[in-house]
């Protein structure tokens, strides 16, 4: 992608099957049982799709090979044609031709998409895992994760479209509601999003507590709200259910997710890509925060003199209020501490 931010459409080696003719008010094509079939515990990785889609026409042995070699992503994404070869006891030639059955013109292509498969497949046991077999201190296993933070976010920064984020400050200005899903790991980021948004004077809640309380809350959402998705990977089922229910209920959405493969990118209206590459058991989510950090920004400037009206209550009320912590005053002579 050239930017971080992508709109839905239907991409080489997914599994949208999209019909120019027969799009919702958004222009977006219908949710069919294949979209939710091939979400429901699947791989959305690029590989894992062309694999779905060409297996009736391979033979037993390549599917057989195809099968083995992305079950063990793991332990074949860095392999060359000739030692994967070696690993399943073909020729590089056989590799080579299974390989192109699937469309892929060099094997290097292959083999970047085998490795992005491993990154979506990986889980915190098998990332501590295979951090822990590295001969590396604990000071180095610090400085190389915020090493890969910075790398995260230098190339959120080098993919970045402003005025794609001003996009995204516009769709939310002119939403009359706006709710946020965030669970596990990204409801503090959904949490922050909401809170901020509410003190620039927005409508706008991160639902938290069972997946009945997002059910409800989407289901009174209407075509003039806006459903922001935050999810990661293969995405948690109950953040992607809640986006395909938006889209029945054509209600916008918009996604913030790690690549342009993953279940938000694919059902959301739009998406904003934040990468969260991690070197041990747990994800980097400091170019997420950029992420809504920016969007944050570009949604007070936008409407500046309503940003500050509401900043400016808030501040009255903070200042006239006990919330802040005060130093206890000493009584003079007694040494004791009165508030």
């Amino acid at each position: 992608m050239s930017n971080n931010i992508g709109r839905r459409e239907a991409k080489t080696g997914t599994n949208i099957k999209s019909d120019s003719n027969k799009t919702d008010i958004h222009g977006r094509a219908p949710i069919n049982d294949e979209d939710v079939s091939q979400n429901n515990g699947s791989t959305p990785s690029t590989l894992g799709a062309r694999f779905f889609d060409a297996q009736s026409e391979l033979s037993a042995s390549r599917q057989r090979l195809l099968r083995q070699i992305i079950d063990e992503s793991n332990e074949t994404f860095f392999l060359s044609s000739r030692e994967m070869g070696k690993r399943y006891g073909v020729d590089s030639a056989t590799v080579i031709r299974t390989v192109q059955a699937l469309g892929y013109g060099k094997f290097a292509d292959f083999a970047q998409d085998l490795r992005e498969h491993f990154v979506t497949q990986i889980t915190p046991y098998s990332a501590m895992k295979a951090a822990a077999q590295t001969n590396r201190s604990v000071s180095d296993r610090v400085r190389q994760s915020v090493e890969q933070d910075m790398k995260n976010l230098a190339a959120f920064k080098a993919n970045l479209d402003p005025d794609k984020i001003v996009e995204i400050a516009k769709q939310i200005n002119h939403a009359r509601r706006i709710v946020i899903i965030g669970i596990d790991f990204a409801a503090s980021l959904a949490g922050s999003f909401a809170y901020t948004l509410v003190r620039l004077g927005f409508d706008a809640d991160a639902p938290t507590g069972s997946t009945g309380v997002v059910q409800n809350k989407i289901k009174i959402m209407t075509r003039k709200d806006l459903l922001i998705a935050i999810s990661f990977g293969r995405g948690l089922r109950d953040t992607v259910d809640a986006v395909l229910s938006a889209r029945r209920r054509n209600v916008p959405s918009f996604g913030i997710t790690d690549n342009d493969s993953t279940p938000i990118a694919k059902f959301c209206d739009s998406f904003l890509v934040a990468p969260i590459d991690r070197t041990s058991f747990i994800d980097s989510y400091v170019a997420p925060i950029a992420a809504v950090n920016a969007i944050m920004v570009a949604c007070a400037h936008s409407q500046s003199a309503r940003s500050l009206e509401h900043l400016r209550e808030s501040e009255e009320e903070n200042f006239a209020s006990n919330r802040w912590y005060s130093k206890p005053k000493i009584s003079e002579g007694k040494g004791r501490i009165t508030e």
